[in-house]
């Protein structure tokens, strides 16, 4: 019983580096989970597998979007939900964004689309709108 303790304790003790260094090591691999936050860069690296959607009032997205966004808000959710469904295919990355960093806009619809809808991949901008248009200056 003692060497099985011994055992349990140098494991654990082996464990907490290598947890800590895989936490904060500038090299860490990204492991996204759904619902986390997406830089810009990475989502326009997936192409066609992103179907983008805006999580801002009808009146902003009317005013400009990104290229194919698809308008699906909380204001709306009733019935901008079956379009927005129409278009989904499964398999594809969802990225939501909304005005800005500041915006909780884009956090309640993905994390809508991931409880209700049962959407597992599912991210939030970084930076939302602006990230997207300071990236087309």
């Amino acid at each position: 019983m003692r060497v099985i303790r011994q055992i349990m304790v140098l494991i654990l003790l082996a464990l907490l580096p290598a947890a800590l260094a895989a936490w904060v090591h500038p090299k860490r691999p990204e492991w996204h989970r759904s619902g986390e936050e997406v830089d810009l860069g990475t989502a326009l690296q997936w192409r066609e597998k992103v179907l983008w959607v805006d999580a801002r009032p009808r009146e902003q997205f009317d005013a400009g979007h990104i290229p194919n966004a698809l308008l699906l808000n909380s204001y709306e959710w009733e019935e901008l939900l079956d379009p927005f469904l129409d278009q989904w295919k499964s398999g594809q990355t969802v990225v939501v964004y909304c005005s800005s960093a500041d915006c909780d806009l884009s956090k309640e619809i993905a994390q809508r689309l991931r409880k209700e809808v049962q959407i597992p991949n599912v991210y939030v901008l970084k930076g939302g709108w602006r990230a997207w248009l300071e990236s087309q200056k």
